[in-house]
Formats: C-alpha cells, sequence, structure tokens
C-alpha cells in the first residue's frame, strides 16, 4: 500500500513526530560519540577474516580437481565474496567507518567485489534509495525497474513474466545491480543523458571486465591443470553470493509490512518524518550473530535505513532502543523469521504479476487504507529533507 501522509496514517500529532525525530536524534548521537577502539578493532577482524578465507580458497582451488578440495575452495571463496559484498564493502561504501580516518577503510577508496563500480552504487543507493525509500516514482530499488512491486504501480502484459524476471534476477544479481544507475526507467522514456549514458557505461563495461579477467582467466590461469576447475568453482561461488545478496536485500523491503510511499509526502518532508518513513518503509528478519554478520546486519533493516553510516556492529544495540520507542508511539517495527519475511515478499511479486483485480490488498495495508488523505496543507516555513548521511540539503539534487 502507499501512503501519501505518514502522520495521519500513523495518527500521530506533528509535535509527537517531531519528539519522535529528537529522539532518534539522541540515538544517533550516543552511538557517534561511543565509537571507539572496539568498533574498529571490529572491522578490521572482518576484514582480516574475509581476506584469509579468500586467500585459503584461492589456495585450495590449487588442487580443484579433486573433488572436495573444489567443494571447499568454492565454498571458503563464496563465503569470503559474500562477506566482502554484505558486511564490509556495503557498510564501508555507506561512510560506517570514515570516522576512523582510515584511508584504505573509507568510502572514498573501498572498490567492492561486484560488477557496479563502487561511485555509481554510491549514488544509486546510498543517495537516490536512502533519501526516497520506498517513494514510488523515486526509489528505483522498488523491483529495480523490472520488477512490479506495489498496487499502485501501473500492471502491463510484461508483468505476466515477473516470476521468470525474478529467477533471473536473482541468478545474476551482481550483474543486473551493476545497470541500477542507469535508470532503466529514465532510459524507456528517453529521459537519460546521452552523454551520462554513455560516461556510465564506459565505466560499467571497464568494471565487468575486471571481474571477469579476475574470476575467469587470471586466478584459473594461475591453477595451471585446474584452470577449468578454478572456473567453475568461482562461478559457484558468485552465484552464492548473487543469491544470498538478493535474498537479504528483498527481506529488507518488501515484506508484509514494509509500506510504499507516494510524491507528494516528501515535497517537504522533515528530518523527523524522514524518520517516521524509514521505520515505516523497512522490515527486519530475525537470526543468530553468524546470521546477522553473513546478511551485513540487513536483518536490521529498520535501524540500517534510520542510521545508514552508523557502524553495523552496533545495530543490535540501535534495535534495543529504537524498538521500544517505535512501540511507545504506536508504529509498527516489522520483523520476522527470514524464510517468512523472504515469502511474504515472493507472494507479491507472483501476485502482482497480474492485474489488480485478480487479487485482493494485503492485511498489512492497515487501517488507513486507500482512502489516506492527500494533499495535506502544510506550513510555509519547514525544515529541508535530510540525506541518508545526517546531513542537510535543500534540494533532491544537493
Amino acid at each position: 500500500m502507499a501512503i501519501a501522509d505518514v502522520k495521519e496514517y500513523t495518527h500521530l500529532t506533528p509535535e509527537e513526530v517531531e519528539e519522535l525525530g529528537r529522539e532518534f536524534d539522541q540515538i544517533r548521537k550516543d552511538i557517534e560519540e561511543s565509537r571507539g577502539a572496539a568498533d574498529a578493532a571490529y572491522i578490521n577482524r572482518i576484514i582480516t577474516i574475509q581476506r584469509r578465507l579468500a586467500a585459503a580458497g584461492r589456495i585450495t582451488l590449487f588442487a580443484s580437481r579433486w573433488k572436495p578440495a573444489f567443494f571447499a575452495g568454492a565454498a571458503m571463496l563464496g563465503v569470503a565474496k559474500i562477506l566482502e559484498n554484505m558486511e564490509i564493502g556495503h557498510n564501508v561504501m555507506h561512510g560506517q567507518w570514515d570516522w576512523m580516518n582510515d584511508p584504505e577503510i573509507h568510502s572514498s577508496t573501498w572498490e567492492w567485489d561486484t560488477a557496479q563500480p563502487a561511485e555509481q552504487w554510491k549514488h544509486s543507493h546510498n543517495y537516490v534509495h536512502h533519501q526516497f525509500t520506498n517513494v514510488l516514482g523515486h526509489d528505483n530499488d522498488i523491483g529495480y525497474g523490472i520488477l512490479r512491486m506495489a498496487r499502485e504501480q501501473k500492471w502491463h502484459p510484461v508483468n505476466v513474466g515477473q516470476p521468470v524476471y525474478n529467477a533471473l534476477l536473482a541468478l545474476l544479481f551482481q550483474w543486473g545491480v551493476s545497470l541500477h544507475d542507469l535508470d532503466l526507467e529514465a532510459i524507456r522514456k528517453g529521459e537519460k543523458d546521452p552523454k551520462v549514458m554513455k560516461k556510465q557505461l564506459k565505466q560499467i563495461g571497464v568494471k565487468i571486465r575486471r571481474q571477469i579477467g579476475k574470476d575467469y582467466i587470471l586466478f584459473p590461469l594461475l591453477t595451471g591443470p585446474a584452470a577449468i576447475q578454478t572456473a567453475k568453482a568461482n562461478a559457484i561461488a558468485n552465484l552464492s553470493r548473487n543469491l544470498w545478496s538478493y535474498m537479504i536485500i528483498f527481506c529488507g523491503h518488501f515484506p508484509d509490512g514494509a509500506l510504499h510511499f507516494t510524491e507528494e509526502e516528501i515535497e517537504d518532508e522533515t528530518r523527523a518524518e524522514w524518520y517516521l518513513r524509514q521505520a515505516l518503509g523497512s522490515a527486519n528478519f530475525q537470526g543468530g550473530p553468524l546470521l546477522h554478520v553473513m546478511s551485513g546486519n540487513l536483518g536490521y533493516q529498520i535501524e540500517h535505513h534510520l542510521f545508514p553510516d552508523l557502524p553495523s556492529n552496533r545495530y543490535a544495540e540501535i534495535s534495543d532502543r529504537v524498538r521500544p520507542l517505535l512501540e511507545k508511539y504506536g508504529i509498527p517495527y516489522t520483523t520476522g523469521p527470514l524464510h517468512q519475511q523472504y515469502g511474504q515478499a515472493l507472494r507479491t511479486i507472483h501476485k502482482l504479476a497480474l492485474p489488480n483485480k485478480f487479487s485482493s490488498p494485503d492485511r498489512h495495508d492497515g487501517p488507513a487504507g486507500p482512502d489516506v488523505p492527500r494533499g495535506r496543507k502544510r506550513a510555509e516555513e519547514r525544515p529541508t529533507r535530510r540525506t541518508e548521511t545526517g546531513t542537510w540539503t535543500t534540494r533532491a539534487s544537493a
């Protein structure tokens, strides 16, 4: 369900929303002031583990013509790639560790082990997605340009193929994400600047050649007679990373309870309203410490969307404050087992492959339903909206 007025949906007064915003600001302040040696040790330890796993996997693949070595090498390499993408690359490029002033673990210098160039990812994800989370017409993560994920999105006969598109997206996730910042919708509408598109395609091409050269030419050749088996093991590792990353991301954005929003709500959105929209538009999943590390701590997607630039190892601690705070204001805290969250997302994909008349709205559409008032008048003087890193901006393009 998409709603045009977050505050009216939650039945909060303007004063309550602003007080909620101040309480979220206090959480941010407390975590920022308590960052220190233990946090730095955590990320350095994770990077060390990841690199040792990758090295061990590569070394094991020298014997990959022996089946146990083949599977062991592929498994270690797959885990290393998942760790690098999820807990390290994603979070480093969010600026979560910039406070350390370590040039090797900094959002401005990190280039991750996947097909999308870091520069383009930081724009399409850090800015566009986190600024406009689940806002129809703004957030390209809603279906990645190929899936219909909200009843408010116009149905087209091509949507009948959604189950197939979804399966292909899962299998080829790094390649699909590599095209994300191109904005396929803008290209279809003829709104994309050809010069910008050409520059982006060139950058993507360079990164893809590097990834293919590394995984399917250089490292396999280094193993000599085992080259073909090594290339196959690398393909398995990349496939595992693709499927895992896809599932984790879909579990945080599309289960029941993760709401969509209309364009009206962000026109003069305040910092406090931004916080509220993040809480309503995200979903968590439950699990142990290992699951959370392997998922980049995105099992705490609500906390991540509220504070995307705070260290991921602190999200569990932050959640102990966020959940009671949301309950205090009567705001849903959407969470559930991993299989349940993905199952709900998958059901939505299949259901919305058909026109709305063939299905009914989900139960999580809530008491406000589709009749939420739109176009509410606002005061002329309002604080400007918030960017994904906690600063302020006057325009969406700033």
